[in-house]
């Protein structure tokens, strides 16, 4: 069998220092959500944002943290193909809802 050798990639995978800080984040805005559910301690319209606000804020945390969404020989060409994947998505999502809400026969 052939091995595959990349001599001319070097990929910078980020420090222990990036993956403990990503980590940590990751932890606190999981647990916030957790604490304010289980304590009862916002109205339902409140809780629902706070939640949604910390899931956006997480994903973000695990893009550029984890998945290194900054890195790489191109970064604007991650970020722009992301960006253009979430709009696709909640496009699709968007007018899913609409068409459900407002299709009453």
């Amino acid at each position: 069998m052939a091995q595959h050798e990349n001599h001319g990639d070097h990929h910078n995978h980020g420090s222990l220092k990036s993956y403990v800080i990503g980590f940590i984040l990751s932890i606190v805005l999981t647990i916030i959500p957790l604490v304010l559910v289980m304590n009862n301690m916002l109205e339902k319209t409140a809780l629902v944002l706070t939640i949604l606000v910390m899931a956006i804020l997480q994903f973000v945390v695990q893009l550029f943290f984890f998945m290194h969404i900054r890195e790489g020989e191109k970064p604007r060409y991650n970020v722009q193909t992301l960006v253009l994947g979430l709009v696709i998505v909640v496009t699709i999502i968007g007018g899913s809802i609409w068409i459900m809400m407002f299709n009453k026969y």
